[in-house]
């Protein structure tokens, strides 16, 4: 479809309710993407978009045609409705709605090099994408959900995670003994990041694949996870503070077994 085609709708049209509804993140495996760079990402994707929004008066042809290509559907919206379907300050005139893809335990196969980062009870949305954007910046197999309050559909995972949240795999556990059994299933060794654990993570030889478990930003890891029998691991505290924030604890855990394991 083209953006010549493209056409005009308003407030009260069924695909606009539908793009509040997953602007409250009130869609489950869907997602609303808006602006320029936001846009180039997911074209680089092979991502389905299901529905773009264009408004001519904030936006360039050129960028729109790109977007329009491969959209399902392509509604033209005025400046008034866009402000008021944009959660940006600039949006640059493009709202799409695509469809997160969807990852299945049971085909992953994991090596020595593996890398898994588990992330339990994650409040917020930017925190989750941070951690998909750390998960694929160590280029570590994937992200494990257990416990989760933010869901990776919400659109701010999407800015945040730098779109990563649409290559990078993300699973999700009904139970913290779902998530461990599988893990040992494959093997891994799992490390719970707890600042009150004696251990250094640094003291530590990764040489097999290896899970970090990290907690939520309010209360921590859940009883369950400590129930699994895992070893606790701390990243020193040099200063007054007592813990770092969850997506950096998660960085420098994840880079430090990345650099034991391909050894650099």
């Amino acid at each position: 479809m083209t953006v010549q085609n493209a056409r005009p709708i308003g407030a009260h049209h069924p695909s606009v309710r539908d793009l509040l509804t997953v602007r409250k993140d009130g869609a489950p495996g869907r997602i609303m993407i808006e602006g320029r760079w936001e846009h180039d990402r997911l074209l680089a994707t092979k991502t389905p978009i299901d529905t773009f929004f264009w408004c001519p008066e904030a936006s360039t042809t050129y960028a729109a045609e790109r977007i329009a290509e491969r959209a399902t559907e392509v509604y033209r919206i005025s400046e008034k409705l866009l402000s008021r379907l944009a959660r940006k300050t600039r949006s640059d005139g493009l709202i799409s709605v695509v469809r997160l893809p969807v990852w299945q335990p049971h085909t992953f196969r994991f090596t020595n090099s593996s890398l898994v980062l588990v992330a339990d009870g994650v409040e917020y949305a930017g925190n989750l994408g941070t951690l998909i954007r750390t998960v694929d910046a160590a280029n570590a197999d994937c992200l494990v959900l257990t416990s989760r309050r933010a869901r990776p559909s919400h659109p701010a995972v999407y800015s945040a995670s730098r779109g990563t949240v649409l290559t990078t795999p993300v699973l999700e556990f009904d139970e913290v003994s779902q998530a461990a059994r599988w893990l040992r299933g494959h093997g891994f060794r799992v490390h719970l990041a707890d600042p009150a654990a004696t251990g250094s993570y640094r003291c530590r030889a990764y040489d097999g694949p290896t899970a970090f478990v990290v907690g939520s930003e309010g209360s921590g890891l859940s009883k369950a996870w400590h129930e699994q029998g895992c070893e606790a691991v701390s990243i020193p505290m040099l200063g007054q503070a007592d813990s770092l924030n969850v997506a950096l604890s998660a960085g420098i855990l994840l880079f430090e077994a990345r650099a034991r394991k391909d050894g650099w």
